[in-house]
């Protein structure tokens, strides 16, 4: 049995290729994919800076699962699930533990797809315990960035700071839910975070861009005893940081808060939830209205348009966040 998928077949390349579908294991569940979305700064690091090609990604997908091997209990054929760690393509196959059911009907697709991504913004506020009342800073409006900031304002932040250059990002950051959006480019950047907090700095801050530089930035903005979440990974050391003058004396927290730490595998606890609880937390989320996901899709893409979308992801700055491919009428 083959199936269609996205394969970066070179640096920079992308292609749209039959592939083979595993054998079906026990404890495993095959899934019949709907939509699968471009997760932009893990596919362009992969697609233009390493090596080891082919590659296949696309780790954030919905679907309805096909078939289930021995031991699986937690879903049935016919089951709707978001699909965690699967890859770019028509057809994936992938343990009981990285699918969730989605319960309610009432959730379209296209909204449970982008839940996975927002449980990594969600992971980097809940490792800063952030208490009602405190003041948040997310840096960088990307995909995890602009779910962080609808997790900060929910969790009680006040005010809610969201930082990026792109005035497009900033917008849509003030539409869900930022009380402040700024451009970190701006000269008096650290000048408007502290009037924005009386002159304190912020309590806590996400960090997404991955950038040394703009956490340089961001230490400069924390109030006494602040923590910042490093959920953007930074890859290049590339600017001088003075650990003891931005650190060490103000008292500040950085939190390693990579998604591929351990979590708790069967019971969530304060802190650190599993990946399906905080999957189903944010269903629960959708259902209720609470947080939206509609407004940062972009678009919905055939995968014939891969090598045109990975070219434009690779060379457009302002590549369009919520991409998504539409696999429903591929075999």
């Amino acid at each position: 049995m083959k199936t269609k998928a996205i394969a970066f077949t070179a640096p920079k390349t992308a292609e749209l290729i039959e592939k083979e579908v595993p054998e079906l294991q026990a404890g495993q569940v095959r899934i019949r994919t709907e939509y699968t979305v471009v997760s932009g700064g893990t596919e362009k690091a992969n697609l233009c800076f390493y090596k080891d090609f082919p590659k296949f990604l696309g780790y954030c997908g919905v679907g309805y699962v096909t078939e289930i091997g021995e031991g699986v209990e937690s879903v049935k054929p016919g089951d709707r699930v978001l699909v965690y760690h699967g890859i770019h393509a028509a057809v994936n196959t992938v343990p009981e533990k990285n699918v969730t059911k989605v319960e309610d009907e009432s959730i379209d697709s296209l909204d449970a797809l982008f839940v996975i991504m927002a449980s990594m913004g969600l992971g980097g506020v809940r490792k800063l315990a952030l208490e009602v009342g405190e003041s948040a800073m997310v840096m960088g409006l990307g995909l995890l960035g602009i779910f962080a900031v609808e997790f900060c304002r929910l969790s009680g932040a006040c005010p809610v700071i969201a930082a990026d250059p792109n005035p497009k990002r900033r917008e849509l950051a003030l539409r869900l839910g930022a009380d402040a959006a700024l451009d970190p480019l701006s000269p008096d950047f650290k000048e408007q975070v502290k009037a924005l907090t009386g002159g304190k700095g912020v309590n806590v801050c996400v960090e997404v861009t991955g950038i040394s530089a703009a956490l340089k930035q961001a230490l400069s903005c924390m109030a006494l005893r602040g923590r910042i979440a490093l959920l953007g990974c930074t890859r290049v050391s590339d600017c001088a940081i003075d650990f003891y003058t931005e650190v060490h004396r103000p008292g500040i927290t950085l939190i390693g808060a990579h998604n591929f730490l351990p979590r708790r595998r069967l019971e969530s606890a304060p802190g650190n939830w599993t990946h399906q609880d905080d999957c189903k937390a944010i269903l629960k989320l959708l259902s209720a209205g609470r947080i939206e996901t509609r407004p940062i899709l972009s678009r919905v893409i055939k995968p014939e348009e891969a090598p045109e979308i990975y070219r434009q992801l690779c060379e457009d700055p302002e590549f369009p966040m919520g991409t998504v491919f539409d696999w429903r009428d591929e075999t």
